[in-house]
């Protein structure tokens, strides 16, 4: 462990110093040979690893949708951190030629044809240049002409963030750069007839939550602040959010960061909109002042910070009464490994009088990544919650659960994969998914740099690897057999 501490570390020193620097052939527009995930390390060591690392294509879970179905072509249109060469060892070759663009993130978008049951080679929608950090991800929308939208975050006022859209409708080929500004985390949000709301972050010493509008996403009304925290005693707050949406009523869970310090963050807390921002409420529908900026407020949903739990919020999905549901993950201390615990999966959910906890399951990490649906009789959550081939690593053997009593109790219905040689992480599902492309991930060693290769599964637990080299055009994802 110590040797892969140093080497991750002498890796991490020698991405965070080549930022910036690594220049090439901008690749904008262009097609790439085969989906190839993004590998990273934070650095930020302990005894049992860093804090998180490995195949962080489909990071973070803050980045919200990566993917998105239109019905109206049988298309799943995904937006994912990859690379263009696949090859991790030239992260630490100094001496690139020009056309060798290595390791560096690329923000790419590629397409799943339910048709035909394969995919097309993905397209560069922003080619980062450069910045190894998938905390630049981008995230996806789609207007209601058709029209694909990507959204490229960035990170502060040093790296801004940007907007695309498609030059024909349901069509990835080119992207237009339409929009460039401060954003972090993005969260787009489209309502037919109205435009745009988009939810995101800036950095203004701590994470602070924003949101604008625009009927057309091109011009964009003026910033407005929603949460900014902070005690009387703190010098500093923060907050990380997680959105969702069900017709016109946008919403979002979202934590915080005592005097701004992302390894205490805790308690979760819940507003939304169904007038595209004009107002925002409880989950009760009672008038807030934003920005909400006291830590007892009334969008308060359950108090984690006395107890000295952190709080890791995942996904949110919507009931048939429109009701919001969470799913997240709790435990003592931000550092992984044995001394801090196993970590509690859980649900948290409005049932129209009072919130209501449940827990599901247990893993070892606090940045294990998954999905939650939200059905009629039977609500699903698909994770990494089963020890993986790197313990104590971000990751690890995903798992299908299902409750049949509104998150009452958690049957174990299925798990995904099995004897793996890296783990997998960050399981994200797609807006108004269907089989066979309902959600997908990345797998990587978070012990060591490593190739990462991108996944998508359907409601059974079948899954599929998309081609990591592709020879044409058009190509069929490969079948995965769970090895038992």
């Amino acid at each position: 462990m110590k040797h892969n501490k140093l080497f991750l570390l002498g890796v991490y020193l020698f991405l965070s110093l080549r930022i910036g620097v690594v220049q090439g052939q901008n690749l904008n527009n262009q097609r790439i040979d085969g989906y190839k995930g993004i590998w990273f390390t934070l650095g930020q060591f302990s005894e049992f690893g860093d804090k998180y690392s490995g195949g962080l294509g489909t990071y973070t879970a803050k980045h919200i949708p990566l993917a998105i179905y239109a019905p109206e072509v049988q298309k799943t249109f995904f937006v994912y951190g990859g690379i263009a060469e696949g090859r991790p060892s030239d992260a630490d070759k100094p001496n690139r030629k020009s056309k060798d663009y290595g390791n560096y993130l690329l923000c790419m978008v590629g397409c799943f044809d339910h048709k035909t049951q394969t995919v097309s080679k993905p397209v560069v929608v922003h080619d980062k240049n450069g910045v190894f950090d998938p905390h630049d991800n981008p995230s996806i929308a789609m207007d209601d002409k058709g029209y694909i939208w990507v959204f490229v975050s960035g990170r502060g006022t040093g790296r801004p963030g940007y907007i695309y859209r498609g030059e024909k409708p349901y069509n990835i080929d080119r992207f237009d750069s339409i929009y460039s500004g401060e954003m972090t985390y993005p969260q787009p949000k489209y309502i037919p007839g109205k435009g745009f709301l988009y939810l995101f972050t800036k950095y203004q010493g701590v994470r602070l939550l924003y949101f604008n509008t625009s009927a057309d996403g091109r011009k964009w009304a003026e910033d407005q602040q929603l949460v900014a925290i902070k005690r009387k005693e703190d010098r500093y707050g923060g907050h990380y959010q997680i959105s969702g949406q069900t017709g016109n009523k946008i919403g979002f869970f979202y934590n915080w960061h005592p005097n701004g310090n992302v390894d205490l963050r805790t308690n979760i807390y819940y507003m939304q909109t169904t007038d595209f921002g004009k107002t925002w409420t409880t989950v009760d529908g009672k008038s807030l002042s934003i920005p909400i900026t006291e830590v007892d407020n009334p969008t308060m949903v359950r108090e984690f910070f006395s107890k000295g739990e952190n709080v890791y919020i995942k996904d949110i999905a919507y009931d048939k009464s429109g009701h919001p549901v969470a799913l997240y993950v709790s435990g003592t201390g931000y550092q992984p490994g044995p001394q801090n615990g196993l970590k509690k999966w859980a649900v948290i959910y409005w049932n129209g009088k009072e919130w209501i906890n449940r827990e599901i399951t247990t893993s070892d990490h606090n940045y294990d990544t998954g999905s939650l649906w939200v059905e009629d009789k039977v609500w699903t959550v698909i994770g990494p919650t089963e020890n993986g081939p790197q313990p104590w690593g971000g990751g690890g053997e995903i798992v299908i659960w299902k409750s049949y009593d509104k998150g009452d109790t958690w049957l174990k219905y299925k798990q995904v994969t099995r004897n793996s040689t890296l783990n997998h992480n960050y399981v994200r599902k797609v807006a108004h998914g269907v089989d066979p492309f309902l959600y997908f991930w990345a797998d990587g060693d978070p012990n060591k740099i490593s190739k990462s290769e991108l996944y998508f599964g359907d409601s059974q637990g079948h899954t599929w690897k998309l081609p990591y080299r592709m020879s044409s055009d058009q190509q069929s994802p490969e079948a995965v057999k769970l090895e038992e």
